[in-house]
């Protein structure tokens, strides 16, 4: 690959990780494209270059983010049995508080996602593609309603974040002994 492409790459995932950083602390509505440029050390016309609009790379953050996340938490599930999947993914979303910015930057998007039909498409696909990872993992260890026990999982998960973001006492460990016996084959 040519320098010049490789300098143009670079620039674009700065200009991502500036994007995904300042969501978490301004919000998502007060991202500019002069912050982005900034944060990210390089010169503002570089955003437009690289992005249609700073909707069109805010969501590229939050998408890029949100796919990772919940790809390495459906592949951390395939490796162990339900009941240790539970803990492991008790353990894993104890990294998130509700106020960190992964947290919000997940938070803004799910919002923005009602005035952007693009975003909103992509991430439901992105959640739809979780639950159905979910769903098979319950299925091969022989639990029953698998798709549903998935949509519950996913929701709670989300709901346990929200609820942490607003209660700092909230223990995600305290639900391990339910959720166990929801997935008991």
């Amino acid at each position: 690959m040519p320098k010049s492409a490789d300098r143009g790459r670079r620039t674009r995932e700065q200009l991502i990780e500036a994007a995904a950083q300042l969501v978490g602390e301004v919000g998502w509505g007060a991202v500019t494209t002069r912050l982005v440029a900034e944060r990210a050390g390089v010169n503002a016309a570089l955003v437009h270059y690289h992005f249609s609009s700073v909707p069109d790379l805010l969501s590229t953050a939050a998408l890029q983010f949100a796919e990772r996340a919940l790809a390495e938490a459906a592949d951390g599930l395939r490796s162990s049995e339900p009941s240790q999947g539970i803990e492991r993914m008790l353990e894993d979303l104890s990294r998130f508080t509700g106020t960190d910015p992964e947290s919000l930057l997940l938070a803004e998007a799910f919002l923005a996602a009602h005035r952007l039909p693009e975003l909103r498409a992509s991430l439901a696909a992105l959640v739809a593609d979780f639950r159905g990872r979910v769903a098979e993992w319950l299925r091969s260890a022989g639990v029953k309603d698998a798709d549903a026990i998935a949509l519950l999982l996913g929701a709670a998960v989300d709901g346990l974040v929200l609820h942490r973001a607003l209660d700092e006492s909230v223990d995600f460990r305290v639900v391990a002994g339910p959720f166990r016996r929801l997935v008991a084959g």
